[in-house]
């Protein structure tokens, strides 16, 4: 998918953002207000995001970026009314390549160089874990995930005790379990199968949702042929591990990968093998996959995907902003919690200012960190995102020494210790040339395998 190359409003900033990201350079977003401080403004922060912006992923890093720049607009916009001027200095964005070594330089250069006490990163959990691991904990920054759903995560050994690693999505540990569900008709009756396999992308993500599916459909009765892995890099063909993934003639095959590996798997499922009986997941819902794969091979398929209670307010009034203010016509998946990391990340930073910060080179990410469940969990008036009144709000109740529970766009943003959160799973389907959404398991309604 292309992105829009002048996303309303086109400014010469926004421009810069999308040149330098997806160049793979630091960028620095720096808002318009920031430039000029005044005597007496609050301290304020960068803050940086790895994403996505070239490699198998680099359809989704645009949103991304975007939502986190609506997040951070957001917050400087209520701060300069409630604090006298911005507490964000810089958004500063990053490209990964949907790889773990980029993101680990280009996170390894932000916090060197920029200085940036807290990072949104988390497209794919391969990425996030390598950088968890050898940048921001080791460093005392504080990384909050935006698209990072592996179950390694939550146990993540080098995080036991630094408790500095967060995300704003849900484990596959619940997708995984949805996901048998669906294959075993339990969803829906008439879509029901017992012989299945899986082909996964071997890191973090695609080891960890495969495992999570193949543990709750054996539970359920059904049978898993193979689970079989390819390379995080893009392979120039996927003959070898279709054919041991086909061999035993399974009636569905689960592909847990990203759209660039998709779509290469797929057109040699269906013209090798002649099989095309497919189920995907979150990193497959790309209208990419279907501009390559053909919409005739893709239309009436299912996937799954952390998802959204599309009935909220706070939903509603994202989208009706996010789509309007960068001219688009639909958001994927973690678009939304890419939003919730932004705002919990501002909000840390706005409690930090209120309980009377003033030097901005004292606010580390423990010190961030020490705010995300003060402000994102109960107690406290829960208050919805989204909307710029009610982030002005927030940050007024956080300078009147209230206690607030944001909730998010995605779902509730309860940190829990380990700083997961909990939020629906989506069933989504191809439909044409869309991805359309077709039902909502709430958090409450699934199993814990």
């Amino acid at each position: 998918m292309s992105d829009h190359p002048f996303p309303h409003p086109a400014s010469r900033r926004q421009f810069l953002l999308s040149l330098g990201a997806a160049g793979g350079t630091l960028v620095l977003n720096t808002l318009p207000f920031s430039r000029a401080m005044a005597a007496g403004a609050p301290p304020a922060i960068n803050l940086g995001q790895v994403l996505p912006m070239t490699g198998s992923a680099a359809e989704f890093g645009p949103y991304y970026r975007d939502a986190v720049a609506l997040a951070v607009n957001q917050i400087n916009t209520a701060a300069k009314q409630v604090f006298g001027g911005p507490i964000i200095a810089n958004h500063v964005t990053a490209d990964s390549s949907t790889l773990p070594t980029v993101g680990v330089q280009a996170a390894r250069q932000m916090v060197d160089t920029q200085h940036t006490p807290v990072i949104i990163n988390g497209w794919s959990s391969g990425v996030t874990v390598a950088i968890a691991t050898s940048v921001t904990i080791p460093s005392g920054v504080l990384q909050i995930g935006n698209g990072t759903t592996s179950p390694l995560v939550t146990v993540l050994p080098a995080d036991a005790k630094a408790d500095l690693l967060f995300r704003t999505s849900a484990s596959d540990a619940m997708q995984g379990v949805v996901a048998a569900q669906f294959v075993n008709g339990e969803i829906d009756p008439d879509y029901k199968f017992k012989r299945v396999a899986t082909i996964y992308i071997n890191n973090p993500y695609g080891q960890g949702l495969s495992n999570a599916f193949t543990a709750a459909f054996k539970k359920r009765g059904g049978t898993v042929l193979a689970e079989v892995p390819h390379p995080e890099e893009v392979q120039p063909t996927y003959k070898s591990m279709l054919s041991q993934a086909l061999k035993d003639k399974p009636d569905l095959l689960l592909i847990v990968s990203y759209p660039a590996h998709t779509i290469a798997i797929c057109k040699e499922s269906r013209d090798t093998f002649s099989f095309t009986k497919w189920q995907f997941t979150d990193g497959n819902a790309s209208i990419d996959i279907i501009k390559e794969v053909g919409a005739k091979d893709m239309d009436g398929l299912y996937g799954t995907a952390p998802g959204e209670d599309t009935s909220t307010q706070s939903y509603k009034d994202f989208a009706k902003t996010y789509l309007g203010t960068y001219q688009r016509d639909h958001f994927p998946p973690f678009t939304t919690c890419s939003y919730d990391a932004g705002m919990v990340a501002g909000l840390a930073m706005a409690a930090v200012v209120a309980n009377g910060a003033t030097d901005a080179s004292k606010i580390t990410g423990t010190v961030l960190r020490d705010q995300l469940r003060n402000i994102a969990n109960p107690p406290g008036e829960m208050i919805d995102g989204g909307d710029q009144a009610r982030i002005t709000q927030m940050l007024q109740a956080l300078k009147d020494k209230k206690k607030i529970n944001y909730n998010g766009v995605a779902g509730p943003c309860d940190f829990d210790k380990n700083g997961d959160v909990i939020t629906p799973v989506n069933i989504w389907k191809y439909t044409g040339d869309k991805i359309d959404t077709v039902k909502m398991v709430p958090a409450k309604d699934i199993p814990a395998e």
